[in-house]
């Protein structure tokens, strides 16, 4: 054979091999059918350390690795607490100023304390870690160790031994001290010590210790907590000062999870903060993962926690969950998955790519690709586009526990006050501002139209006809529409200023409006503010501000108009509430009340809901005050965000949970199927190179041959 044959032939073994194959798998070395689930992060976590995390990308990862005592049932809604490492989940015993016991139903003016008492289940185990590891003498091997020993390593793996032991009681009432550590400074510091009894005090006694020499390494074991003690080896008492029934929603969270003191003696060792051996980087926790690997450079990977106490797959959830195959692993032991790895991608469209390539198991849908992902049916929902259903990828949607509107300053002699033509002026504009139109133009559908300050998956939510905004919305033939512009000008007319105009001095209505927001996006958003004003014949000032200066107007109650929104801490109406409660207003007291509204049947109301336990009596209170601020109207209720996210059709067990933050372990993956949807999509494409290699193979080889036939000639 000639040598430009033996070309051809190599070639075309090269090529048939590579077609078998993907050449931008960006897992090199990685088994094709591994159990593990594949994401990516933006930003390196601040803080891994359950004192101090309390960003939504360190929750993704400290929610896997810490257990608190209770955590949010994956499937029920609205939200359920059950427990996790607790046996159940407390009720609190109330007592008055001299310890003695009162009822269940006593009044708060009466409850000097809340007693909340958990018991854990005994066998759980922490994780593997060399902060447990004991030599054969019982002693901790490396609680103790030289200057040099820690700059020979470079991560947790490179300390040959590891330990475990037995979670207890005392773990968890370690950590609640460590809220008080002045060395941590908890973001939740604040507000706890004015829940929780001693915390302030405790958190005085560590600053002066702090300030004696002893630094950043105080023993808490040391000092004593009046409001967190320990019973006995599985049980813990926490004291709350009078009656805070929401505090029940924080022994959900990282800040409640156990810290070992171990762990805390291991990491405060010298040359330990310098190798990024502390807390902050490798957690030591009992949940279903651990973080094998932490290079925010570049990846963090879990990995499944050989001691993990076992947990069941939920075998409770409505039918539509039974329907969408939600209930399929019901009594399966937990996690389902073996790990997960998450790839650091800063831009969103290369994280977009890789997703359609399959080296993703879901996305979140940006603008830039909201167009390609989705589209929407006559009827106005959202599906997916042809391109997306062939390659089985399902649209998972879900309402947000948020809400954004926008707010009138009640002190504003204008638009302020409880008087009734004030009322009908904000039902006026509040008909007139079409946020079904702004939810169509300007979120792609992402989002509904808000009736009230609770959003749904909450205690007190309505759905349906009966939880509408009368003021704003009716129902005409069974569906449900918003009020037509003739009823906000009748209104506007009622409250004084028909067809835009004071009806005594004739001057047109001019409104101001605060923002914060910029940029050629929002000028079209604040465009659209105006021209729903104009139908009203009503004009609207926009008034642009930096972020400081539009605090101090909302601190001061110099904005007249302006715009905001909130995001549940705990799925509870109080959360919502507490912004329009008057005693919390921001002029005055500096609290949440950016409205200033205070309307004392409300307030009224609210002081009695908050402490109520959920059930009829409290709905019945609930929807008393969603009738006052739907009256008083002093927001603008805008919408309930809505999220819209994709996942290949391997991944199963997917229900967004707002609350929940440890829902990794629920997650099924199917990984033949994925690895057969890499091959399929990521086949080389080598024709232009084999056909180039042709031409350049037809080009040389008469050369070749030619020059063969002239060295035969003169030899």
């Amino acid at each position: 054979m000639t040598r430009a044959g033996n070309l051809l032939l190599g070639l075309g073994l090269l090529l048939l091999a590579a077609c078998s194959d993907t050449w931008n798998d960006p897992y090199p070395g990685s088994a094709a059918d591994a159990n593990v689930v594949y994401s990516a992060f933006a930003e390196r976590p601040k803080h891994l350390d359950p004192a101090r995390s309390y960003s939504s990308n360190e929750v993704e990862f400290t929610g896997q690795i810490y257990e608190p005592p209770l955590q949010y049932h994956f499937l029920k809604r609205p939200y359920e607490l059950i427990p996790l490492t607790a046996d159940a989940v407390p009720r609190p015993r109330y007592q008055d100023g001299r310890g003695r016991p009162l009822a269940d139903d006593a009044p708060a003016a009466q409850i000097a304390q809340s007693v909340y008492e958990i018991r854990i289940r005994p066998g759980i185990r922490y994780q593997p870690h060399p902060a447990f590891a004991r030599d054969a003498a019982g002693r901790y091997r490396y609680h103790a160790l030289a200057a040099g020993f820690v700059a020979e390593k470079r991560q947790i793996a490179d300390f040959e031994h590891t330990g475990t032991r037995e979670l207890v009681a005392a773990d968890y009432v370690y950590q609640i001290k460590r809220l008080a550590h002045p060395g941590l400074s908890s973001p939740i510091f604040g507000l706890m010590s004015e829940h929780i009894v001693g915390l302030q005090a405790l958190g005085e006694t560590l600053q002066k210790a702090a300030q004696t020499g002893h630094g950043t390494r105080l023993d808490l074991r040391a000092f004593s907590l009046e409001g967190a003690e320990v019973v006995d080896r599985y049980t813990y008492r926490i004291r709350i000062k009078g009656k805070y029934p929401q505090f029940i929603y924080w022994l959900a969270m990282p800040f409640f999870a156990p810290i070992p003191w171990e762990a805390e003696v291991f990491y405060a060792q010298p040359g330990m903060a310098d190798r990024n051996f502390t807390l902050d980087w490798q957690p030591v926790g009992t949940g279903p993962f651990y973080l094998a690997e932490n290079d925010p450079n570049r990846r963090m990977v879990l990995k499944k926690n050989p001691n993990f106490h076992g947990e069941t797959y939920p075998d409770a959830g409505s039918e539509a969950d039974r329907a969408a195959g939600l209930l399929a692993d019901a009594g399966r032991a937990l996690p389902l998955i073996d790990g997960a790895v998450f790839s650091l991608e800063k831009e969103t469209i290369p994280y977009w790519s890789k997703f359609l390539q399959g080296y993703y198991d879901s996305s979140g849908i940006s603008s830039d690709s909201f167009d390609q992902a989705v589209t929407f049916s006559a009827g106005g929902d959202p599906q997916l586009t042809d391109s997306m259903r062939a390659q089985h990828i399902r649209l998972v949607t879900t309402v947000a526990t948020s809400l954004w509107y926008v707010g009138f300053n009640m002190l504003d002699p204008v638009v302020g006050g409880l008087g009734e033509d004030r009322r009908k002026l904000r039902q006026a504009l509040s008909i007139a501002f079409d946020y079904d139109e702004y939810i169509s133009i300007f979120l792609n559908g992402r989002g509904i139209p808000a009736q009230g300050p609770i959003p749904p998956g909450m205690f007190g939510h309505v759905e349906g006809v009966k939880g509408i905004n009368p003021h704003v919305y009716e129902v005409h033939e069974g569906r449900i529409q918003r009020r037509p512009i003739e009823a906000a000008r009748s209104l506007l007319a009622e409250a004084g200023y028909p067809d835009g105009r004071n009806a005594k001095t004739g001057e047109p209505l001019v409104l101001y409006f605060d923002t914060m927001a910029s940029g050629p996006d929002a000028k079209a958003r604040l465009d659209w503010m105006k021209k729903q004003l104009d139908k009203l014949n009503v004009q609207l000032v926009v008034r642009g501000t930096d972020y400081n200066r539009f605090q101090d107007k909302i601190r001061k109650g110099n904005a007249q108009l302006f715009e905001w929104g909130w995001n549940a801490d705990y799925p509870d109406p109080e959360n919502f509430f507490f912004l329009l409660y008057g005693p919390h207003k921001k002029v005055g007291t500096g609290g949440e009340n950016a409205a200033n509204y205070d309307n004392p049947e409300f307030n009224r109301l609210f002081e009695r809901m908050k402490d109520m336990d959920n059930g009829p009596q409290r709905q019945q209170v609930i929807d008393q005050m969603q009738e006052i601020v739907r009256r008083d109207a002093p927001w603008i209720f805008a919408y309930y965000p809505k999220s819209f996210g994709l996942v290949h059709g391997w991944v199963t067990n997917v229900k967004p949970n707002l609350m929940a933050n440890n829902t990794l372990k629920y997650r099924r993956i199917d990984p033949p199927r994925r690895a057969q949807r890499r091959i399929e999509w990521n086949r080389p494409v080598l024709w232009p190179i084999g056909a180039g290699a042709l031409v350049l193979v037809a080009v040389i080889a008469p050369a070749v041959i030619a020059w063969r036939r002239h060295e035969k000639k003169v030899a």
